[in-house]
């Protein structure tokens, strides 16, 4: 009975990997590539060079063959893939007109459909202007900064000898988000959310069936547990709120209806928590990673970072909070903040569903129902586009030398109308990080690596053995 099954699936799907096939070539002409095993595709050899610490050879042997824009197919779907930085532009500025926000299923059923990740129309602009407004370069001044500062060092204080920065850096973004959303301090209850947290996005790039994946059963079990969490907290608050009492975080904001929030159900609030926790703590803290180990490796921009924030710390004192006209006069860690965020491209790219057959250029055809990969990382780390692209280089954002006229070429927060809302915020906490990491601690760090898959991080967690200095 198994087998047949097994045979029977394998039917099906090859059935439509043909009707796909011709399908296509009905409607024009698709871009050169492979679509590979019927069902599978490529999808392997995508996971299996990311799950290395160099997964640029399986775009860079499909551009060499095919061109920047290419066939391929992946997490079971036929798929049009850009490194392609005008194609590229083309798919994140017309959200909503020719493409819209598709993800693989083990994405879509652990964030919850009301995420803003796959949230689409009115329900998305409003949801996306709520959050550019309770994350602005204001807020963040005038509000968000002291916290920052305040829980950086609150976390730094207890480093001591060995530490794994990779968990550490994830203790002090998950406790950053948690403040700015529903202005939870660190406490057990937070220390027990993260855990489960860790769990769910184990399962994000797994086969989306219970059934097959152990890793994917339990993401599911701790994104209940997570919403269960979330829904008690947001019934609390709804109270609080029909009283009168207010407290100035984004879970406040969803209830304000003078200030655009209101009217949204208790599900659609815990699914754009459950996402917004995901983006605020997973990507920020591997940036803040991967920033120390570029910088341990490349020794003279670490020197000239530090001169920068000694600077600061002179002028400042090391136990005063940082303002924002310090944070303004960071200039080479922006450099440092630009380079680590090409270099790493912790957002290797966008998933999108063409709307309609779309013609892009050279007169390929994007068939209508095809999902579309936008390339960052393919645009980032092309030697067209940037020189020495594979090499980390803080100066090259000082002057225009370091990449082409283009424009568009630099899109570590994506583009258009679901570019990331917390851009400016991951800017200021990598920063504040770095200056009181640098001002603070010497370090050394043992060997470890890169690998890309499920998601960017190192396979040691990036162990450092860190030694306080001592300030006059």
């Amino acid at each position: 009975m198994f087998a047949f099954s097994l045979i029977l699936i394998f039917s099906i799907s090859l059935s439509i990997f043909i009707l796909l096939r011709a399908t296509a070539r009905r409607r024009g002409r698709l871009p050169p590539g492979n679509l590979g095993l019927p069902f599978i595709g490529e999808t392997l050899q995508l996971i299996s060079a990311y799950k290395t610490e160099n997964p640029e050879p399986f775009i860079d042997d499909r551009v060499a063959r095919y061109g920047s824009v290419f066939t391929t197919h992946l997490f079971g779907e036929p798929t049009v893939f850009s490194a392609d930085p005008e194609t590229n532009r083309l798919i994140l500025q017309n959200e909503g007109r020719l493409f819209e926000s598709s993800y693989p299923g083990s994405i879509s059923n652990l964030l919850g459909r009301h995420s803003l990740l796959l949230m689409r129309g009115s329900l998305h602009k409003r949801m996306h202007s709520l959050t550019m407004s309770f994350a602005n370069s204001a807020i963040i001044r005038d509000h968000l900064l002291l916290d920052i500062d305040r829980l950086v060092r609150l976390n730094m204080d207890s480093w001591t000898g060995r530490v794994l920065l990779m968990e550490e850096t994830k203790k002090i973004t998950f406790q950053l988000t948690v403040k700015q959303l529903m202005s939870f301090d660190p406490c057990e209850w937070t220390e027990n959310l993260m855990k489960e947290y860790m769990l769910v996005i184990e399962g994000f790039f797994t086969i989306p069936l219970p059934i097959f994946s152990t890793t994917y059963r339990r993401a599911i079990q701790a994104r209940r547990k997570v919403a269960e969490a979330l829904s008690l907290v947001v019934r609390e608050r709804r109270r609080e709120s029909e009283r009168g009492e207010r407290k100035n975080d984004m879970l406040a904001a969803l209830f304000d209806e003078e200030g655009g929030g209101g009217g949204f159900s208790d599900e659609e609030i815990v699914d754009f928590m459950l996402a917004l926790l995901v983006a605020g703590y997973e990507t920020t803290s591997t940036i803040m990673t991967l920033a120390v180990k570029f910088l341990t490796e490349t020794p003279l921009a670490l020197a000239q970072l530090k001169d920068e924030h000694e600077e600061i710390r002179v002028k400042r004192g090391e136990k005063e909070a940082l303002l924002w006209e310090d944070y303004k006069s960071m200039s080479f860690t922006q450099c440092v903040v630009n380079e680590t965020l090409r270099v790493a491209n912790i957002i290797s790219g966008v998933f999108r569903r063409a709307m309609t057959d779309v013609t892009i250029k050279e007169g390929y055809t994007i068939p209508k129902g095809w999902k579309v990969f936008a390339s960052l990382r393919g645009v980032h780390m092309d030697h067209h586009h940037f020189k020495d692209a594979r090499v980390f280089n803080p100066w090259r954002w000082q002057n225009s030398s370091g990449t082409s006229s283009t424009v568009n070429m630099f899109n570590p927060f994506g583009g258009g109308p679901r570019r990331c809302p917390g851009a400016e915020l991951a800017r200021v906490e990598l920063s504040v990080f770095l200056h009181r990491l640098v001002t603070q601690y010497s370090w050394e760090a043992e060997q470890d690596k890169l690998v890309f898959f499920p998601t960017t991080r190192t396979q040691k967690r990036y162990p450092i053995i860190v030694q306080r200095l001592n300030k006059d």
